[in-house]
């Protein structure tokens, strides 16, 4: 995998926008866009670029035109980030790991055969959608929620979620809290620019208790008030508060997370608005895995299973039936896509078993619909 960590520090320039058929300038044609420029320092192998540079796969955001794009260049960059345990994630070495950046391999492995042709670009909360729709990468990989105004007015286009998780609350274990009621008044702090923050106000006025919130830009900024005593509760998707809990400087035991569950959180990849061949394409990819799992199709046996005596899981994994002849469903991908995924990162279990079982989570309704779980691929024929 091509590592590249590019910190994205948003700056603002002026987008000129040029009505074709008018002649005399309008009020609003000059529009403030936000792009992100940054500095850039090298991973352990491959490539370094800055978001906007050269280094950055080539095609407009929007113009429908980044699948083929992908494939000329042979890489495929993902917005992710460095400091989410679990998630997304540098190790000692500089290497990104965890369940995001496992789906940035998955996707170049099945649209370029190499999960190794994956190259992460660090970019901050605030600045996500913005670089997304700048074309500073191909997918937003970054456990980033879907919703209405992200989906419609933020120049994205999300794809098939595939992490459902729901929004808590962490306190301190001393501290005498065991709901959300035990709150009222209390200072709670938040990452800025994301869901978090309206979610408390709402639920808190729906609980008609008092509450403060304070918003951060960083995950460390967040961790410093709560330990200095600034808030006393920290709140955020149930998943990321089991991540920062398993590495909080007292241990986790000092810690406790709330049972209650007071949002939805589909998290989900996303290409920029108009890209709607490669959302297509990086679909079929998440539903790969979750598809392989229900067929038992593991990194361990992908090859052994290329002599299933089910014609199904052969067809899937690209094999050739009686005829002869191999699936062709039009998604731009190669025939073999999902054995290459599967080989060389594995089933949705084994990446969630990977990164997030450590952390104490279990599947919940991210399991399989056999299973009772959200889980469900289309059939690939």
């Amino acid at each position: 995998m091509r590592r590249t960590y590019a910190r994205l520090a948003a700056s603002l320039i002026t987008v000129v926008v040029v009505a074709g058929a008018c002649a005399d300038e309008e009020e609003g044609g000059d529009t403030g866009a936000t792009t992100a420029e940054g500095s850039t320092a090298e991973g352990t192998s491959g490539t370094t670029g800055a978001a906007g540079s050269a280094t950055t796969t080539a095609g407009g955001a929007g113009d429908g035109g980044r699948l083929a794009a992908v494939m000329e260049a042979d890489e495929l960059t993902c917005g992710s980030r460095s400091d989410l345990p679990g998630f997304a994630e540098t190790n000692a070495e500089g290497e990104f790991e965890g369940f995001d950046v496992d789906f940035c391999r998955a996707m170049a492995a099945g649209l370029l055969g190499d999960a190794e042709k994956a190259t992460l670009v660090d970019v901050s909360t605030d600045d996500r959608l913005i670089a997304l729709a700048a074309g500073d990468f191909d997918v937003l990989t970054r456990n980033t929620t879907l919703t209405a105004s992200r989906d419609g007015a933020e120049g994205a286009m999300f794809l098939q979620p595939n992490y459902y998780d729901g929004q808590r609350m962490m306190v301190a274990a001393d501290a005498d809290i065991t709901t959300l009621e035990d709150m009222d008044g209390a200072t709670v702090c938040v990452a800025a620019g994301t869901t978090t923050e309206g979610n408390v106000a709402t639920e808190f006025g729906r609980l008609e208790l008092e509450v403060n919130v304070r918003s951060f830009d960083e995950v460390e900024q967040i961790q410093t008030a709560f330990e200095n005593g600034q808030c006393q509760g920290w709140s955020s998707d149930g998943s990321q508060l089991a991540g920062l809990r398993e590495n909080y400087p007292d241990g986790p035991e000092s810690l406790v997370i709330l049972e209650e569950i007071f949002s939805k959180e589909p998290l989900a990849p996303a290409v920029a608005d108009g890209e709607y061949q490669l959302g297509q394409a990086l679909n079929w990819v998440i539903w790969s895995t979750i598809q392989a799992e229900e067929y038992g199709i593991t990194s361990e046996n992908a090859e052994a299973m290329l002599e299933s005596d089910d014609p199904n899981i052969v067809a899937f994994l690209g094999g050739e039936n009686a005829e002869g002849t191999t699936i062709d469903a039009g998604l731009g991908l190669p025939d073999d896509f999902n054995y290459q995924i599967v080989s060389q990162v594995g089933n949705y279990s084994e990446i969630f078993d990977r990164h997030l079982a450590p952390l104490g989570l279990e599947r919940g309704i991210n399991a399989l619909w056999t299973d009772d779980g959200l889980m469900y691929a289309p059939p690939y024929r």
